[in-house]
């Protein structure tokens, strides 16, 4: 993180003060001028420009900072560009024309590109941009839109799901960022060799991470550049180690859903009951319950596969009760004239309908309704997942179970519990929807083992131990 000097901090206080802004905001402030800068000179943009700004505010809200912070964060670059400005008309506070560690910004044995002496775009000469480099970089960041828009066409057409379009999205964002928006028609090989580089040594992002960029990348060059991506020499692809899921005990599944509120407390027990995703959960219908054949049905599970899985006889009496209530809830939308429940793809001009009918409704429908400016209507989500994430964090802490325990937890102990009580491991495969034995083989670990180890001749085995025949 880079230091702010003495005097620039002194000029920024004082403004502050100027400003009106509380005593106690004032850290805040000063803290989200030192991130701006230290944004600004990380990605080589000119921090007196506040064309850089906007990268900045995308870049808290890629970091799930709120739309309050991020707010502040803006109205403290934007007293810092008032001091800019002053700076340029006064020459008095020494932030434009003075060397680099007068700046405002200092930090030994780095190099910094003076400030811009306008607050007019400029290249890196210092002359004003001229018509051509205005269209050059205009070019620049519409190839930028257009790429964007062509990844996301991309990844729709081949049915993937939203989440790897935000996160082939976030990469290739990076990758641009890292790259101070480089045409992405001239991106080679070694811009992704330095940048997967640059995640490895100085980000120190994760295997699992490290892996995800570079999909994202081979994605991006193979599908939107249209040219093969290449041998990218002198970077190794991270290896994930072997990861031993987190596997909760009975007791333990009870004492959470003891701490749990309706309908939080019936989600879990269908994680756990059927070996659910939980955005297999939260995205069940109506019409995928059979209760007379004790049958739940999974409709495009990860990678669009479906399965079935035998639903809980503990719990039917539960999901029956709950079921009525679904049913008074949507009747009392249509009743309102809503517009019933969120439909996908195709689903609503192949039924017209569909979306008011009782069989189409969520299982866990949202407690309040969402309205589509687009058609001037109101419609129904399922539950959001952070809410019953939120939900079983807060009843583990209740619990006092010391295990990092999410909702795919509960996914990890359904399967090992079964593993536990002998079920083949073939069939456990074929609950969870694992396309590969060997993802599911993982279990193996999470159980204790009852093989015997030591070696023996069949001829040897005593009565009971698999022969009838015993040695004499």
């Amino acid at each position: 993180m880079l230091k702010i000097s003495d005097s620039l901090k002194a000029q920024f206080y004082s403004a502050l003060a100027e400003k009106k802004i509380p005593g106690p905001d004032q850290g805040h402030y000063l803290k989200w001028l030192r991130y701006y800068l230290d944004y600004c000179n990380k990605y080589g943009f000119n921090e007196s420009d506040p064309r850089s700004l906007s990268g900045f505010i995308r870049k808290l809200e890629e970091k799930k900072q709120t739309k309050k912070q991020r707010e502040q964060a803006e109205e403290a670059v934007q007293i810092y560009y008032e001091l800019v400005r002053s700076g340029h008309q006064n020459n008095k506070t020494g932030l434009i024309t003075s060397p680099p560690k007068a700046a405002g910004v200092q930090e030994p044995g780095h190099s910094y590109r003076p400030t811009l002496s306008r607050p007019e775009a400029q290249t890196a000469t210092g002359r004003p941009d001229s018509p051509r480099d205005k269209a050059v970089r205009a070019g620049v960041k519409g190839s930028w839109e257009s790429a964007y828009r062509q990844l996301s066409n991309e990844i729709k057409v081949r049915h993937y799901s939203p989440k790897t379009l935000k996160s082939y999205t976030t990469w290739v964002r990076k990758m641009q960022y890292f790259r101070k928006s480089k045409d992405p028609a001239l991106l080679s090989t070694d811009d992704v060799k330095d940048f997967l580089t640059f995640l490895a040594v100085k980000q120190k992002v994760s295997a699992s991470s490290q892996n995800q960029a570079f999909n994202a990348l081979l994605f991006f060059f193979r599908h939107v550049l249209d040219r093969e991506f290449g041998k990218v020499d002198g970077v190794v692809r991270a290896k994930r180690r072997p990861y031993i899921p987190v596997v909760l005990s009975r007791s333990e599944v009870d004492l959470i859903l003891a701490n749990l509120e309706y309908p939080y407390d019936l989600v879990v027990k269908l994680l756990y009951g059927c070996g659910l995703r939980l955005f297999e959960c939260l995205s069940l219908r109506v019409q995928s319950f059979n209760f007379e054949l004790g049958v739940l049905t999974v409709h495009d599970g990860k990678g669009k596969k479906d399965r079935t899985v035998p639903l809980p006889l503990t719990i039917l009496p539960e999901l029956r009760g709950h079921l009525e209530k679904v049913k008074a809830l949507h009747d009392r939308d249509l009743a309102e004239e809503y517009a019933g429940a969120f439909m996908f793809d195709a689903l609503e001009r192949k039924y017209k309908n569909a979306a008011r009918e009782f069989v189409w409704q969520w299982i866990f429908p949202a407690k309040t309704l969402t309205f589509v400016p687009e058609a001037m209507e109101y419609r129904r989500y399922h539950l959001h997942e952070r809410h019953v994430q939120k939900a079983i964090k807060r009843a583990v802490n209740k619990a006092k179970i010391p295990k990092r325990a999410t909702a795919h937890t509960f996914r990890h102990s359904f399967a090992s519990h079964l593993l536990q009580a002998n079920y083949d491991i073939r069939t456990i495969q074929e609950l969870l929807g694992h396309s590969d034995v060997r993802t599911t083989m993982i279990y193996t670990h999470t159980i204790k083992s009852l093989t015997k180890k030591d070696a023996k001749s069949p001829l040897d085995f005593e009565y009971g131990e698999g022969s009838e025949r015993r040695i004499v």
